[in-house]
This record gives structure tokens, sequence and C-alpha cells, in this order.
């Protein structure tokens, strides 16, 4: 089975659509969406739409469980604060509706789906460091766990003598014998200097695991950012990917 993976679209319908269309020609059984739908971008219920049709899998991610109202924002930047709110008062009901769904993680044949971290799915961690890395290994009992949250393309090889081998996302066929994080980067907002949508593609059978890049309408994109008002840190950091 061919498997689509993609995460954190953050409201940025041109992206999304850039990306199911080229899935679409890929012939895929099925989409899994990591979560982070919303937040930062200008057309999260669009965007909530087409991955409550399209995607099987739905993970809740930090965005998502903000706008729930799980988490306090406190913390935030004042423009993630800033978007929450603003992404919280478009939203109506059947939006709402649809998040409450999504699930913390998902687990099937040795394979583990998350938003951010394997352990302490609600606080949120990122996986950026060997450490990290080091920290998810330990809670995990599968093969192979996919993740998103941090915008970048990266692969973690577990190692049975020291800390896990970090190594940019490049396309692979996992060793038999190991074990790894495989962060699937973003659709929506990339943050590894690639400005273009981030997505993976993974065959259950022989566990060969891709990367795929797809160039959007950005300017699109930011227009309607401009238009609604939105920060322009938010909308300048589309065209250069960070």
């Amino acid at each position: 089975m061919q498997i689509a993976l993609i995460s954190d679209i953050h409201g940025n319908l041109e992206a999304l659509v850039s990306v199911l269309n080229q899935i679409e020609k890929l012939r895929v059984d099925e989409i899994h969406c990591l979560g982070d739908v919303v937040g930062y971008g200008c057309n999260p219920i669009e965007c909530l739409n087409l991955i409550d049709e399209n995607a099987k899998v739905k993970l809740m991610g930090n965005h998502e469980y903000a706008i729930l109202g799980h988490i306090s924002t406190d913390t935030y930047t004042a423009i993630a604060k800033m978007s929450t709110e603003w992404t919280r008062n478009t939203l109506t009901d059947r939006e709402f509706s649809i998040i409450s769904d999504f699930k913390m993680k998902k687990s099937f044949d040795n394979i583990l789906m998350v938003h951010a971290s394997p352990y302490e799915n609600d606080y949120w961690r990122y996986i950026l460091t060997p450490e990290e890395a080091y920290r998810a290994f330990e809670d995990i009992s599968e093969k192979i766990c996919f993740y998103g949250h941090s915008h970048i393309p990266m692969i973690f090889t577990e190692s049975s003598s020291g800390l896990p081998r970090r190594q940019v996302g490049h396309d692979f066929d996992p060793f038999e014998e190991s074990r790894y994080l495989v962060n699937i980067g973003s659709v929506g907002q990339p943050r590894d200097n690639d400005p273009r949508a981030c997505f993976v593609t993974f065959d259950t059978e022989n566990q060969d695991i891709k990367y795929h890049r797809v160039e959007y309408d950005i300017n699109k994109a930011q227009s309607k950012m401009t238009k609604a008002k939105l920060p322009e840190m938010l909308i300048n950091r589309l065209a250069v990917g960070r």
C-alpha cells in the first residue's frame, strides 16, 4: 500500500491544493495528515474541509490543540498568539467539530505517526537534535516514527553505540535492523530554505520512503494573507522557506 504523509499545512490553501494534485498523480492508496492544518495562513476553513474529505488519518497538531483551548498561548510569540486568535475567530462550529475528531497519534504495522514527538504528546516537544531523538527512541517500540512540527525534513537513525545519526531528509530504503524517526517536512510553511511544499510517500510493503517537493503559487498565497492583514513576517517567509 502506498501512503502519502502530509503535515503542517498552516492554512496555506495554494500549497495544499498543489500537493493534493501531485498526490493524485502518484495514485496513492491513502493520505495521512500529521497535524497543524491551521495557523499562520488565511484559509483554515478550506484546508480543514479538504483534509476532512481526503485524509484517512487526521492527527492533532499543537495549533489545533491551542484553537480548542487545551493549551494556553501565553508562551507563544506575539505573532503566533495573534495567528491563533485570528484563526479561532475565523472558524465555525463545523470546523471545530472536525478538529475535535483529530487523534493524538496513530500506530499500525510497526509504524507510529505523531505530530511533534512520541513522548509527552500534549507538550509538543521538538525533535531537532540527536539528544532529543535519543529520548524519542526510548519511548517507542515501532520501527519507524513519522512526525512533523519543526517544518524541517530530517531523518534520525538509531544507534546501538551512541546518539542517533541525523541526516537531511532524503529518499531511502530503511535497513531491516534499524529504527528511524522521519520528519516529513511542511506543506504550507517550509523552514529548510526551500519554499516548495514538502511531503513524503511510504510504501508499506517494501518500506520505501520518498520525499517530494511541489511548486505552488506563493504570490497568490501572500496576496491573500496581505488582504487579511496577517503579519508581514508570516507573509514574507513563504518566499524564502524559513
